[in-house]
């Protein structure tokens, strides 16, 4: 850790201030969201919050359900960090950070049942859809994990059915007018700890110096989903209490962009 760096990065934020001068509480702009970025897929989004820029691609297939749950479609998260929006992500197998943030967007969708995975039955026990999500930043300035679920919901906000013939065969050049059926609109913000100050939408530089951190899903009622707790340092309950209350009113705010 770059203790110089962490020294006045604590310093700045004694005064109230950032090092890109916004307040601690303060998300970058703009939070911008352009949806149907790829005519490939059946859903997707580009999102934008600071220079901070993420895609987000939906895939539709049918596939046979999970022998434990035979009346329900699937789910898979794919996060996939390259090159070409940090030189310090590298090619090949998804790495630790890749697969954590695949996680926590998975859990938020997951866990506050956004999807209504019956909805995708098509036949009980022989067929049902799966929805896959893929998320590709294209530059990364900071916070992928708020970037990355904000961008997900805005993918699935934007799905459509394509097309199937009478035999099942999908017509993936054609859609439907049928929109995935979305129950709720789950966003995550994480908190962040340096010394014994808390923040939000880390910049590349903040990030490098957190001690702890917490991603907070909720939904549009305000209901606590899914947490991801992260960082070496502990956090006293107190901590993650306003942790909490912080990420709450910050996904309030979030969610306006979509």
């Amino acid at each position: 850790m770059n203790e110089e760096l962490r020294n006045h990065i604590i310093n700045l934020l004694n005064k109230g201030v950032r090092l890109d001068g916004r307040k601690p509480l303060e998300y970058r702009k703009p939070v911008d969201i352009k949806y149907d970025f790829s005519k490939s897929a059946e859903g997707s989004a580009r999102v934008q919050i600071g220079e901070t820029v993420v895609i987000a691609g939906v895939k539709l297939a049918t596939q046979e359900p999970y022998p434990d749950s035979p009346e329900e479609g699937c789910l898979m998260v794919n996060a996939e960090l390259l090159p070409i929006s940090n030189p310090e992500f590298e090619t090949g197998p998804p790495g630790i950070d890749a697969i954590e943030i695949s996680r926590v967007v998975d859990r938020g969708i997951r866990e506050s049942k956004a999807i209504d995975m019956k909805k995708l039955c098509v036949e009980k026990g022989e067929k049902v859809w799966s929805v896959m999500i893929d998320i590709c930043p294209l530059n990364d300035a900071g916070n992928l994990f708020d970037i990355s679920a904000l961008s997900a919901l805005a993918a699935l906000k934007n799905t459509k059915f394509p097309k199937t013939d009478k035999e099942g065969t999908i017509d993936y050049k054609n859609k439907t007018d049928k929109s995935l059926s979305l129950d709720k609109q789950t966003v995550s913000v994480t908190v962040c700890k340096i010394g014994d100050h808390l923040i939000v939408d880390p910049i590349t530089e903040e990030e490098k110096v957190i001690d702890a951190r917490m991603t907070i899903a909720t939904d549009q009622n305000q209901n606590l989903c899914a947490m991801q707790k992260g960082g070496d340092s502990p956090l006293t309950e107190e901590e993650i209490s306003k942790m909490v209350d912080i990420g709450v009113k910050k996904c309030d705010e979030l969610r306006k962009a979509l």
